[in-house]
């Protein structure tokens, strides 16, 4: 039974992640490991400013959205 349950539980995050990525919640962290690898100088944003910098890039220039 417990077998079955992991399954269902390995399942069910594998499909979170994948939603999680359509929907640009990973957004942050690819940002973040992006800022690392490109070797910046200047420190990344917060999550807070990144956040809001990303919704009024979106809102300046709507590109393929539903609303």
């Amino acid at each position: 039974m417990s077998t079955g349950l992991a399954a269902v539980t390995r399942g069910f995050r594998g499909f979170a992640r994948y939603l999680g990525g359509v929907l640009g919640a990973d957004a942050y962290t690819k940002y973040l490991e992006h800022h690392q690898a490109s070797g910046h100088n200047t420190p990344p944003l917060g999550e807070r400013e990144f956040w809001r910098d990303r919704t009024d890039r979106q809102d300046s220039n709507p590109q393929g959205r539903c609303c």
